[in-house]
């Protein structure tokens, strides 16, 4: 049975990210995979958390969320007593990604947070924070070294993205949009670095149980796609657009 989209089983949507789309950031990114976009702002301050100070480490946090008007349906705003639960696991994943970018020894005592906002859902919202978050914090830390808020050295140690895969009518494939997301039999997020090492896997059987073969198939096929979206985000950083 062909894709929504005619693409290929191992074939990424379209992608673009647009370095430094927030001015007024220390680092940004614009990234839009298919129909989603997100925009990702990182922002450096001097000081850390109490369980840190006097560790002479930094630290890395991330905050996402979904604009009211990002999916068919208007997504409340966060308010006073309430609590996103799937904003939240989704913050501390980008967060726990993006800290393994880094070497919080050689940032020293400062901290970055990361903001994910979701202007358009199609699918794959949480593993697009992971990439443009990724580009936004190394422009922020370039930022940051170049106007001495944070200290010289080798502070970004690697390159983080993310893609999702799954299995959808008995096949695994790539990049999965909304419309097979919604009828997956399997789910799985894979973060990794660009040289292919993983950092963070999140798998479930949404519809069906899977075998030992299918789960082996799908961070393949992962890895070839965040092979792609690496090169990317390294264009993007490396752009001369002011961040």
């Amino acid at each position: 049975m062909p894709r929504p989209d005619g693409r290929a089983p191992g074939e990424l949507r379209p992608v673009r990210i647009t370095p430094g789309f927030i001015g007024t950031a220390h680092g940004s990114a614009l990234i839009e995979i298919g129909r989603t976009r997100v925009v990702c702002t990182a922002m450096v301050a001097a000081g850390v958390r109490p369980w840190l100070r006097r560790s002479g480490k930094g630290w890395v946090t991330a905050e996402y969320g979904m604009l009211p008007g990002s999916s068919r349906e208007r997504i409340e705003r966060p308010g006073p007593g309430r609590v996103n639960a799937r904003a939240s696991e989704i913050s501390r994943l980008v967060g726990r990604a993006l800290r393994a970018a880094l070497d919080l020894t050689a940032l020293g005592e400062n901290t970055i947070t990361v903001d994910c906002d979701v202007l358009e859902a199609d699918g794959g919202t949480r593993t697009a924070s992971i990439t443009g978050g990724w580009v936004a914090l190394a422009r922020a830390v370039a930022d940051g070294q170049k106007d001495g808020r944070l200290p010289a050295g080798r502070i970004i140690t690697d390159q983080i993205v993310a893609t999702s895969c799954g299995m959808v009518g008995g096949r695994a494939v790539l990049d999965l949009d909304y419309a097979e997301d919604s009828r997956a039999e399997v789910d799985m997020n894979v973060a990794m670095t660009a040289a292919g090492r993983l950092v963070e896997v999140q798998t479930s059987a949404e519809g069906a149980t899977f075998t030992p073969a299918d789960l082996a198939r799908m961070p393949a096929l992962a890895g070839a796609g965040c092979r792609k979206l690496a090169r990317l985000a390294a264009r993007a950083v490396r752009s001369r657009t002011r961040s």
